[in-house]
């Protein structure tokens, strides 16, 4: 066989050789996409919450069932993404650094809230622990709520949120292999140890990156908490499930000044998101070069 190395003219052709025309087509499809279903829609928000001047802006958030919203999605969230990260964490070390029989099973277990509606979800806590569910008139005996009570609301968003820190972790976790933990515990280190100074620092990012997810789908979810919330005001309503009633009351105002909160919460996931993706990408790329 020849050695002789083809002309410039005669290489093969890339396929992302595209004209300039077909570029700045496809650019402009996806920059007016965004604009239609992401940028304009927000722009609306803040306009309709500002409508009345800034002062009827500001007087919307001193309503008392207002702020308990506001803080039942915060408590919420300070519960389910820390457990969601310890749980995300330890599914993904047992899925990516060891090999068990039901492996696959867990794999799936993982996936399973991304593949069924977060309203299924919800009911599937009512069918357990309501009134006439599987568990519901034990714990109607022994005084304890969960349905239309915040533990019910803390469960579906739990699951709703699960996947986020694991699916994460798990396939940066089976890029990195297990060289470099088997090499500390040979060298003497403890399990722990091994997991605090070498697994730990090597997924730091990808763990920043599934939490900063996780806790924004846990503020924002509306179907599964809808579901076992029963919509109490002032005691089992989310900012997204008090929005609506703002909304359905003709209370404008209110409903987009809360909105804006949401809103604003969004971009600031927004910014950190890209932030952790740009710094993710850097420790990503090295952690290749070293393996």
């Amino acid at each position: 066989m020849s050695d002789r190395v083809l002309p410039l003219a005669h290489m093969p052709e890339r396929a992302t050789s595209e004209t300039s025309a077909v570029q700045v087509i496809l650019i402009g499809i996806g920059a007016l996409f965004l604009t239609a279903v992401l940028f304009l829609p927000l722009i609306v928000v803040f306009i309709e919450g500002f409508r009345k001047g800034a002062q009827v802006f500001f007087e919307s958030f001193t309503d008392p069932d207002t702020w308990s919203a506001v803080k039942l999605t915060l408590l919420v969230a300070a519960i389910a993404v820390p457990f969601n990260a310890l749980v995300g964490i330890a599914a993904s070390w047992a899925i990516a650094k060891f090999s068990f029989k039901g492996k696959n099973l867990l794999l799936t277990l993982v996936d399973l809230p991304f593949s069924i509606s977060p309203v299924i979800s919800g009911l599937v806590f009512v069918l357990l622990f309501g009134a006439h569910g599987w568990l519901g008139p034990w714990l109607k005996a022994n005084g304890i709520e969960i349905i239309f009570a915040v533990p019910g609301i803390v469960l579906a968003t739990v699951l709703v949120t699960f996947p986020f820190v694991a699916r994460e972790l798990i396939p940066l976790m089976q890029s990195q292999g297990t060289a470099e933990e088997e090499a500390a515990m040979t060298l003497g280190a403890s399990g722990w140890y091994t997991f605090f100074k070498v697994t730990l620092p090597n997924i730091k990012w990808a763990l920043l990156y599934g939490v900063l997810l996780c806790n924004a789908r846990a503020m924002g979810e509306f179907g599964a908490v809808s579901v076992v919330s029963g919509h109490i005001r002032g005691l089992t309503n989310t900012m997204p499930l008090h929005i609506e009633i703002l909304y359905n009351e003709y209370n404008f105002v209110a409903a987009f000044a809360v909105a804006t909160l949401l809103a604003g919460l969004a971009l600031v996931t927004l910014l950190a998101k890209s932030l952790l993706e740009w710094r993710f990408a850097g420790e990503l790329a090295a952690s290749h070069r070293r393996h």
